[in-house]
């Protein structure tokens, strides 16, 4: 028998979302280990906050939002919130009821700000790792890092000289009307000693290669486990052509404070002397790949003989799976922030929400 196509009017409705969502759906496990970090960050949450005033949005149901936004790869606020008002499954792993209204996204992106002041990225980060049954999961003697670049919400024409008026002396003449006017820049030299993106301040030109254009962009790094692929740090800078070698140098060594060695697996752009004796300085193996492109590599026969250096070699390649995860799912490719400190903040977000989406699958399977 055919049912009829009827719209039901019934005037109440008695949904349960915890019958709604799936036992075996992976944002179950997430949500449980996304809990756990968040009572442990009760202090620092609350250190946020104001004893007085109007409650504002908690910031647990900012941060679970936030997690969604990436996990699902919602690009913007408004449409994150047009999603939670109509989706069960995203009003349950935030935590708020059927009857409750979303917020509204211009409240939610204020609130949102404020977690920018306690380096809560970093420390919800830590607080996922910090977990036994994911601690377990992790390697303590073997490492990997590498960096990749954050384009800037920032248009090339934003580049004006910092010691003149926009479009002053040394900068092609605009045409046509409009916010987006035509702009011809060949044949006009620009550098970040002399200019400077007046939309991000901090965004930096920086050529990827040869034969490449310059772009406004930052500099994300991470530091990866090697046994599972899991990264244990992340942070962001300026995009300059030593970034990458500093950044490696200061999330590696806070783990060299331990009597056992260990080891750090690299790409060619690390093959600088001054970084491998730092390393070496810390007991720390250098085991970064051979750059002998008209030039002596600083990695001799004592590291390459070892069978570990191919093994962290090979391994070390598994890093580029978290960045473009970061990158293409949660939207990190091009960032919509402005300023260092915003776009750090949400690349080390997005590191924590990549380890979230890895841990159901490793935690499921047996020790």
């Amino acid at each position: 028998m055919r049912g009829g196509d009827e719209r039901s009017g019934e005037l109440f409705s008695y949904v349960d979302l915890e019958a709604r969502v799936r036992r075996d759906h992976p944002l179950r496990r997430i949500r449980a280990i996304v809990n756990e970090a968040l009572a442990a960050l009760e202090r620092d949450l609350a250190a946020l906050y104001s004893p007085m005033g109007r409650p504002s949005i908690p910031p647990e149901k900012l941060l679970r939002a936030m997690l969604l936004q990436a996990f699902y790869s919602i690009r913007s606020e408004r449409l994150l919130m047009e999603r939670l008002e109509y989706d069960l499954l995203f009003r349950w792993f935030v935590g708020i009821g059927v009857d409750d209204a979303a917020w509204d996204h211009s409240v939610f992106s204020k609130n949102r700000d404020r977690l920018l002041e306690g380096d809560i990225a970093a420390k919800f980060l830590g607080a996922v790792l910090a977990q036994p049954k994911v601690k377990k999961l992790l390697s303590t003697d073997h490492f990997s890092v590498d960096g990749t670049l954050i384009e800037a919400w920032a248009s090339i024409k934003s580049v004006k000289p910092k010691d003149g008026p926009s479009g002053g002396h040394g900068e092609p003449p605009a045409e046509g009307g409009g916010r987006n006017a035509e702009a011809d820049f060949h044949g006009h030299k620009r550098s970040n000693d002399t200019h400077a993106s007046t939309t991000d301040p901090d965004a930096r030109l920086y050529r990827k290669g040869k034969g490449k254009e310059a772009k406004l962009c930052f500099m994300g790094h991470g530091l990866m486990e090697n046994r599972h692929g899991l990264l244990v740090d992340a942070c962001l800078t300026l995009a300059d052509g030593h970034a990458e070698r500093v950044a490696a140098l200061h999330m590696i060594e806070p783990r060299a404070e331990r009597p056992q060695a260990i080891t750090l697996g690299a790409d060619k752009a690390y093959d600088a002397e001054d970084f491998v004796n730092e390393l070496r300085s810390m007991r720390v193996t250098p085991h970064v790949a051979q750059n002998t492109s008209g030039r002596s590599s600083a990695i001799d026969g004592r590291t390459t003989r070892h069978g570990g250096y191919a093994v962290s070699q090979r391994i070390r390649k598994r890093i580029e799976e978290a960045f473009g995860w970061i990158k293409v799912v949660a939207g990190q490719h091009k960032t919509r922030f402005r300023g260092r400190d915003r776009v750090g903040w949400a690349f080390t977000f997005a590191a924590a929400a990549y380890n979230l989406v890895r841990l159901p699958k490793l935690l499921a399977v047996p020790a």
